[in-house]
């Protein structure tokens, strides 16, 4: 439990307020003074204009890189300073969410980013290991406003009197744990733990991976850490940018606001689900057909599908060439498709080789035709000849309609929505029947991983791209011509008795040169353009509640990162997706072997010790082996649980809730109930209390969230109201880590509602 053992507390004079009041005005100046110099520079850029390419280029290198700096600086507004290091011999540092330097940059910073070399002492220093600093402040502001100092003292007197190590900054770690939920994780940069900064400050390469229980500060770190990394490899991950991979799209919005207050805007957040772009996967299927799409069973499964589209006909297909039967024997096609498959390429790529062994074939079959001699000599067409008719036969429509349909162009969605969509399809390749569904235009997260498979075995035939980009610059190029002449056409008659020659447009640049410097510059930051691109390669990735991901998702993440540079955090205690893991090895292993490094988190500061207790006997009953975090407070309110008659439930749950939102005051409180349940009590609840809100569409801002166990994955609220637990456990084959989930998400307060016997893994409730 957070006590003041081995921490002296100063007591504050007004002078003192007073002098860091005036230091944080002096911070808040110098922020002013360079958000006006980016804003005057910005304008400055925007009113530029023409120019040569690289002119152009260069120009939205400094839009962009001046308007990446006031973002910056508007994100961290509040908050700006909110640490003190002080040492016996050398000046104060102040430490802040980001670097400000003096007007005089030989003078020394005015604030230090909480990412410094610099600053670390304000997170590891201890009293029994002080390193150097005699005092650490806590500054407590609100918008510009300092409201409360809070001072450690690291001297040798305090850590033989019986410093701790495990926890630092205990008042502003006890403020900001007891504060009210409001809907949006808030940073913990001014209360990073030093088992938290190990896991932050490590370096880039290879795959760091945080086991931790609830409430153990996962997924702060893998924030935290997406800031450290951004800030120490700035040149590197800028350009490659960074993928945050999280569960839902509700713990985005819960998220959202972190990283941008830690400085930086530039990172991608995502669900599985958005990892394919012009694909929006939200739709919710059984958690026994999603298991089954995230085998690795499936690979072959979605090979078989792309083989089973190159096809050859039954005996022979006929058609019009030229005006004579053309005759396309079964052996023919069965050569060319042989010799396609032979190259190895995707599905689309391999299909140059099959057309031109097609086409080939069926020019000696004309040749045969019509070149014989007579007389039984050597074939009268020419090398040439023959290239003529090759060519003749790759431009007849009916050629090429006929060699389409047995080798087709494919896409990704259409090979899987065919497969999913038809009985013969599936089992021809050799899919789960599970799999088949009626005709649905939604696609789910578990689909995403197949749609990303099947697009490396179908490719792309860049041969196309490059036919089609060429013809849109003969457009453009046509497009300039014209537009050229119409401005020649108009100086002709404007200075047709003019004797003196006069330039114009004409005369100084031709259509290519025009479109050459009318070309669209890409202004898109890394994370923009790597959310449409599927290819994209990331310079790092984070995955969080990352036990939830299938083998297939871990796949295509894998091509992600090719780097294997990756944050993952997750408890496989709390593993709730049938496809999940329950042992880190089994994902790891398949791609860097033993290269990978395991970090726990064991020390658990948002579930107080009460709801702890009660969630370790579930725990037990999840894995007798695994031993919960232990808490760092007590929130000095017992647990309960209340038996109510089945047919009361609504009305009992609607009671419940009342009561937690008026002892929580403007906190949040979840109700987390069964799948089963969730649209009947979501409906009685909406009525019975204003603001409330069901599922995943809310923002989280509202007061009272009624969710299911997996939409509540990563979030937490003051109070938690769980309904009908056995229900809970009965719905899934991992149901006891789901009701673990469910207990664990309170930072207060905990209530359980049910209308049979309570499960014997609560029985401390009773």
């Amino acid at each position: 439990m957070i006590t003041q053992r081995g921490v002296a507390l100063s007591s504050f004079a007004g002078d003192d307020l007073r002098s860091e009041q005036a230091y944080l005005t002096t911070l808040y100046d110098r922020l002013d003074s360079l958000r006006d110099q980016a804003d005057q520079r910005l304008k400055a850029v925007l009113l530029e204009s023409g120019g040569t390419p690289q002119g152009r280029a260069n120009r939205e290198a400094n839009r962009g890189y001046y308007a990446d700096q006031l973002a910056q600086m508007n994100a961290v507004e509040n908050g700006l300073c909110f640490g003190r290091l002080d040492f016996a011999a050398d000046a104060p540092r102040y430490i802040g969410r980001l670097g400000l330097s003096a007007p005089d940059h030989d003078q020394d910073p005015l604030l230090i980013d909480w990412r410094a070399p610099a600053s670390r002492a304000f997170y590891l220093a201890t009293a029994v290991s002080p390193d150097g600093v005699t005092r650490r402040r806590h500054l407590r502001t609100k918008g510009r406003t300092l409201t409360a100092i809070d001072d450690e003292v690291l001297d040798i007197q305090a850590g033989r009197a019986g410093g701790r190590e495990d926890v630092t900054g205990e008042a502003a770690l006890l403020s900001a744990l007891t504060a009210e939920r409001t809907g949006r994780m808030r940073d913990i940069v001014e209360t990073i733990q030093a088992e938290q900064d190990e896991i932050i400050r490590a370096g880039l390469n290879g795959v760091t991976v945080v086991q931790g229980g609830p409430g153990t500060g996962k997924t702060a770190v893998a924030l935290h850490r997406a800031a450290y990394l951004l800030y120490t490899y700035r040149a590197q991950l800028t350009k490659q940018g960074v993928l945050i991979l999280g569960p839902n799209a509700t713990f985005l919005r819960y998220i959202s606001q972190v990283l941008p207050s830690l400085a930086e805007t530039g990172v991608l957040l995502a669900t599985l689900g958005d990892m394919f772009p012009g694909v929006r996967a939200r739709a919710v299927e059984r958690p026994a057909v999603a298991a089954v799409k995230g085998r690795l069973a499936m690979l072959d499964v979605l090979a078989r599908a792309v083989t089973d589209r190159q096809t050859v006909p039954d005996d022979f297909v006929e058609v019009d060439h030229d005006g004579y039967p053309l005759r396309i024997e079964r052996t023919v096609l069965e050569d060319a498709r042989a010799a396609a498959r032979r190259t190895g390429r995707p599905h689309n790529v391999a299909r140059a080789v099959f057309v031109t062994e097609a086409i080939h074939a069926l020019s000696l079959q004309i040749a045969e035709r019509i070149g014989a001699d007579p007389l039984g000599g050597d074939n009268l067409l020419s090398a040439a000849d023959l290239a003529e008719t090759r060519r003749e036969l790759r431009e007849d429509v009916d050629v090429q309609q006929a060699l389409f349909d047995f080798w087709p162009v494919l896409t990704p969605r259409q090979v899987l929505r065919d497969l999913l969509g038809d009985a013969d399809r599936l089992a021809s390749a050799g899919g789960d029947p599970l799999l088949l569904r009626a005709y649905d235009a939604r696609w789910a997260p578990a689909d995403v991983p197949l749609l990303d498979e099947l697009a490396e075995l179908l490719g792309i035939d860049e041969t196309l791209k490059k036919r089609q980009a060429a013809a849109e610059r003969r457009e453009a190029i046509e497009y300039a011509e014209g537009v050229l002449e119409i401005v020649e056409g108009s100086r002709s008659l404007d200075f047709e008795d003019q004797e003196e020659e006069i330039l114009s447009a004409i005369d100084v640049v031709d259509a290519s040169a025009f479109v050459e410097r009318h070309e669209v510059i890409d202004t898109r930051t890394a994370a923009e353009r790597a959310a449409a691109d599927r290819s994209w390669v990331f310079g790092h990735v984070i995955v969080d509640e990352a036990q939830e991901l299938s083998p297939m998702a871990w796949r295509l993440l894998m091509r992600r990162c090719p780097s294997r540079s990756m944050t993952v955090v997750g408890d496989v205690a709390q593993t709730s997706e049938l496809a999940g893991t329950t042992g880190w090895e089994q994902v790891f292993e398949p791609y860097v072997a033993q290269r990978w490094n395991l970090v726990e988190l064991t020390v658990n500061y948002r579930t107080p010790a009460e709801v702890m207790a009660v969630a370790a006997d579930v725990l037990a009953a999840v894995d007798p082996a695994l031993q919960p975090p232990r808490s760092v407070r007590s929130a000095g309110v017992p647990p309960w649980a209340l038996r109510v008659p089945r047919v009361a439930l609504p009305a009992e749950t609607i009671a419940a809730v009342r009561v937690e939102a008026a002892e929580v005051g403007d906190g949040r409180v979840g109700v987390l109930v069964p799948e089963a349940l969730q649209e009947e009590l979501g409906r009685h609840l909406v009525e019975g209390i204003p603001g409330a809100a069901v599922g995943e569409q809310p923002d989280l801002l509202n007061q009272v969230v009624l969710m299911t166990v997996r939409q509540a994955k990563g979030l937490e609220f003051d109070a938690v109201v769980v309904v009908e637990p056995d229900e809970i456990i009965a719905e899934s084959p991992r149901g006891l880590s789901d009701l673990y989930v469910a207990v664990t998400r309170a930072t207060r307060r905990l209530g359980v509602l049910h209308s049979g016997d309570l499960p014997k893994v609560l029985a401390a409730l009773a």
